[in-house]
């Protein structure tokens, strides 16, 4: 599939990707697949601006109807499932597997989503005077920014609309700058489902906002967007946690993973080398929930780690769109920099390393193909306090558990955690409160792939924030608590007696 015959299944010109003043080039090969043009300031303001129109409007579509809109957005990915995967393959660089999963997770979400339309559900709670009712209702709460990153530049985007359309509010994205063009094929993709759903969706329900930091800046500081859903670096959180706070917003913060697996003694090294595998090597190295380091017990150290060290010498590294790709090209020149300072700081400290060279040099010119890396450390109480962008597996020895998963939770982040381990007890210490600090903790599976029906998102550096299943939805709402009086008496609480009792 060519890029025209994408863009042409997307509903996308080459009049729209042309003209502008964004270059967007494929990481693939680092052709320029458009130019696109950029929001101004006044244009944000604009419409921030239409925005809270269009949210004002939606509120009052009943909860079930808003499910709708979101069952005909599922049904449109569902047919342009393949064109929107090839998409953000060419323009993110990740295989096309991983694409076609990430418009997967897109429909997952409008299913879920669908479901909640009908589960908006409060509370009624016991009075303590007579003839009283309390109630807690959840509201809509107002226009919800959408901030994404380059590495999910569709299925973020999908978890926070799905749900913030169900819940009443309309949305502003703004995307990746590196990745605009299928942000467009979604707007496409979502116009065309309010077309099918009718005039109960109002005008500018779903906006974009294609622009550099500046224009993201503009939205974070703006009292009329209630709500900020932002996924990027912990050192963009660090920004934009504290410009929503300082106006009393609220914010979702998705942030850095520094993600850790253990393995036991006990583990099953088939499933934990696959585990390990895609955490480490998968798209590049550049998903949030990418394996990190790996703490691997002594007994079972170098039977798979020389495993490990085999299969990264076979890995299928090229073209995204080959269907025998496992891993395709880091996004950017950049993120090769920053690969390659990483390994060189860990080469000083006298790690032993393997891969991490670029290659495809002579094939692909303006693209960064890598062979991912691993990197055994020098010292027993080693560990990694920085995230790198990037395929580089920093492996340590271990002998006894309470040690390994201080080291795992001994960083500033706290996203995605993992054991392997066929010991019950060793699996239940890890899920305690005094184990994993994160905010996933998996037991034979990896640190990623994570289902739309939990609650994603970590602790500390991590952000905090949770999007996409469980109660996540109760973020995109504002809550309300309502007593109500059917006597013909005024009792205070907490039995207050206040003036005469005539």
């Amino acid at each position: 599939m060519d890029m025209q015959e994408i863009l042409t299944q997307l509903n996308l010109s080459a009049d729209e990707l042309s003209g502008g003043t964004l270059k967007v080039h494929s990481p693939r090969d680092g052709a320029l697949i458009g130019s696109v043009h950029m929001d101004s300031a006044d244009m944000t303001q604009d419409k921030i601006a239409a925005s809270v129109i269009a949210f004002k409007e939606w509120r009052m579509v009943p909860g079930p109807r808003r499910g709708e809109l979101i069952r005909l957005l599922g049904e449109i990915l569902r047919e342009k499932k393949d064109a929107l995967g090839a998409s953000v393959a060419l323009e993110c660089g990740k295989i096309y597997q991983e694409g076609l999963g990430e418009v997967q997770e897109m429909i997952d979400i409008c299913d879920f989503a669908v479901g909640l339309s009908r589960q908006l559900y409060g509370l009624t709670i016991a009075s303590e005077r007579p003839g009283h009712k309390m109630r807690e209702y959840w509201q809509p709460i107002g226009p919800v920014g959408v901030i994404s990153a380059f590495n999910f530049p569709v299925a973020v985007w999908a978890w926070n609309t799905a749900l913030a359309l169900v819940c009443g509010d309309s949305v502003i994205w703004k995307p990746s700058e590196k990745t605009p063009i299928t942000a467009l094929a979604c707007q496409k993709l979502f116009m065309e489902a309010c077309a099918r759903f009718g005039d109960d969706a109002p005008d500018n329900l779903s906006q974009i906002l294609i622009g550099e930091r500046d224009i993201g800046e503009i939205m974070v500081e703006d009292k009329r967007v209630p709500v900020i859903s932002a996924t990027g670096s912990c050192a963009m959180g660090r920004i934009v946690g504290p410009k929503v706070a300082a106006r009393f917003g609220r914010s979702i913060l998705e942030l850095g993973g520094n993600n850790a697996i253990i393995v036991a003694p006990s583990a099953d090294l088939d499933i934990a080398f696959q585990g390990i595998l895609f955490g480490a090597v998968g798209t590049c190295g550049q998903r949030c929930t990418s394996t990190r380091r790996v703490f691997i017990h002594a007994d079972v150290y170098d039977t798979l780690v020389s495993r490990l060290k085999e299969s990264y010498l076979g890995l299928s590294i090229g073209d995204p769109l080959d269907p025998a790709t496992l891993v395709g090209p880091l996004i950017d020149g950049m993120a090769f920099q920053n690969m390659k300072a990483a390994l060189d700081l860990a080469k000083s400290n006298g790690s032993k390393i393997v891969g991490g060279e670029r290659i495809l040099e002579d094939k692909y010119p303006d693209a960064y193909y890598v062979n991912p890396a691993i990197v055994e450390m020098a010292g027993k109480d080693d560990n990694i306090q920085e995230e790198t962008f990037a395929p580089i597996l920093y492996i340590f020895k271990y002998t006894d558990l309470d040690d390994a998963i201080h080291r795992q939770n001994d960083v500033p982040q706290g996203l995605s955690s993992a054991i392997f381990t066929r010991d019950v007890l060793e699996a239940e210490t890890f899920t305690c409160e005094s184990g994993s600090d994160c905010g996933i903790a998996n037991v034979n599976i990896g640190t990623s792939g994570a289902e739309i029906g939990g609650a994603f998102g970590g602790e500390k550096e991590t952000g905090g924030g949770r999007e996409s299943g469980s109660d996540s939805w109760k973020a995109y709402m504002r809550r309300m608590t309502s007593t109500l009086n059917y006597s013909t008496a005024l009792p205070l609480a907490q039995g207050i007696k206040f003036g005469s009792d005539d």
